[in-house]
């Protein structure tokens, strides 16, 4: 067991030496007043610089992440960030500017800003965009507003926002909190949005469809045109969820499928780690009819040079402190620049030839909920399952652990019961493919040969299992 650094501290033992310096010296007391300083001593740790690089590297081996082994998470897109992207996010041009400099002394964000935004619009086949929004629900909410400026530009009060039952949870708030009554559309037998259910909500009162294509199923929405064309003729618009955006690179762009708004995510799509909650970024692309409600300031090129422009008296306004997440913009345009466009295209094709290939292994294991091609992941059900041997997919994600494999994501999307999403992304070989469905095989032997090893689950893990509505409710935040 990894000890704590005040068990392992000696006194008097250091790992540091400081340069001589030639700024003045103060004394403490002469810089803060003495009632907030401390008493005693704070018993700060003594250890030598081995020591702590050894602690945390120790403590480093017990976090899992995609650069130590598997990570199919579906509806996340945790796949390999190559480390280049790294390396260009680190260049002191990047790493070193501040949001405040003047536009003349900060040339090369702007570009590549720019360069971004022109790309990401080819990619889409939208017109232009902001690269404010600060991650995907940031996105969607600003995605949201723009619906709101555009009606309201026309003097039509619209307040029926529809989204379908298989849809990511950040759709239905984002559309609340924009002001919108969301309608809920429910999915037909194949997992798709039903064109009857959406006909039934088609009105003067009626906003807009917001739509993850292919959907968090994995299907890909075949109807889609027949679709935007209702929705387009009743006078909404049609909002483009990204999150599912690595299974169609390359091959279909959603302004070609005619959606209005697109936000993107760029830390999944295209490639920046974003475990633990970020970083993230979450571009929103529109096409022309929605340009002059975009946020400001807006990226321009005139007289040789970049600048920032204010110049849109529609706009709904700043979106986000100075420019969204400078960091994951480079490493974005850093992955586009060295993929190309061959390379895109070769994104989408390995992610739904790996989805796919895992598909038809799995089904001999454990059912799929809609057992059909897919696109970049698919659906288990554990349901029959936990009829049987009082096994849930909580079980089975927790057995995962003790097989050196992070669990994908469980019990979404909510028209699944004891739904388990896989999702392995295009950076993952036949390999490790394999030994995952040797995984899923030893798990199905262990449901049949000894359940109670799976309600104790995980067993090998320096953390065992935890009460997990507790640990929600009473979160033990320090030791």
């Amino acid at each position: 067991m990894t000890k704590l650094l005040s068990e392992i501290s000696k006194n008097q033992r250091v790992g540091y030496i400081l340069p001589k310096t030639d700024i003045p010296q103060l004394s403490i007391e002469s810089i803060y007043h003495k009632n907030i300083l401390a008493e005693s001593d704070r018993q700060i740790p003594e250890l030598s610089e081995v020591d702590v690089i050894r602690h945390f590297t120790e403590l480093s081996k017990k976090n899992f992440g995609v650069d130590l082994g598997f990570y199919p998470l579906g509806s996340c897109t945790m796949k390999y960030n190559p480390k280049i992207n790294e390396e260009t996010a680190k260049f002191d041009g990047f790493l070193n500017i501040h949001p405040l400099q003047d536009e003349s002394t900060i040339q090369g964000i702007l570009e590549l800003q720019y360069k971004l935004l022109k790309s990401l619009s080819e990619i889409t086949g939208m017109k232009w965009g902001t690269l404010q929004p600060f991650a995907g629900a940031h996105g969607e909410f600003v995605g949201m507003k723009l619906f709101k400026a555009y009606f309201n530009a026309k003097g039509e009060k619209r307040t029926k926002l529809l989204v379908p039952d298989s849809a990511h949870g950040t759709n239905p708030a984002s559309a609340h909190i924009a002001g919108f009554e969301v309608v809920e559309i429910k999915s037909d037998e194949n997992g798709l949005v039903s064109i009857d259910e959406v006909k039934k909500h088609v009105g003067s009162d009626l906003a807009g469809l917001m739509l993850t294509n292919p959907n968090t199923l994995g299907l890909f929405e075949k109807n889609i045109i027949e679709i935007a064309k209702i929705v387009h003729d009743a006078g909404g618009l049609l909002y483009y969820d990204g999150a599912n955006f690595n299974a169609i690179l390359g091959k279909v762009r959603p302004g070609d499928m005619n959606f209005d708004v697109v936000h993107l995510n760029l830390h999944k799509t295209f490639s920046t780690p974003h475990g633990g909650g970020g970083p993230g970024s979450g571009p929103i692309m529109v096409n022309e009819k929605l340009i002059p409600f975009l946020p400001v300031p807006d990226i321009v090129f005139e007289n040789n040079s970049y600048m920032l422009s204010y110049n849109k008296p529609q706009s709904i306004g700043r979106v986000s402190g100075f420019y969204g997440n400078i960091a994951v913009m480079v490493r974005a345009y850093t992955y586009i620049l060295t993929m190309g466009q061959k390379g895109l295209n070769e994104v989408s094709e390995k992610a739904v030839l790996n989805a796919n290939y895992l598909r038809v292994k799995l089904s001999k294991l454990i059912k799929i909920a809609y057992d059909t091609i897919c696109k970049h992941e698919f659906v288990l059900t554990g349901k029959e399952i936990k009829e049987k041997y009082g096994v849930s997919t909580l079980d089975i994600a927790k057995r995962m652990l003790d097989y050196g494999v992070h669990p994908p994501t469980i019990y979404f999307p909510l028209i699944v019961p004891e739904a388990l999403m896989i999702e392995p992304t295009e950076t993952e070989s036949k390999e490790t493919l394999d030994y995952f469905v040797s995984i899923i095989e030893s798990i199905i032997k262990d449901i049949n040969e000894n359940p109670e090893i799976l309600h104790n689950a995980p067993n090998n893990t320096p953390i065992k299992r935890l009460d997990e509505v507790k640990a929600a409710k009473e979160p033990k935040l320090k030791w």
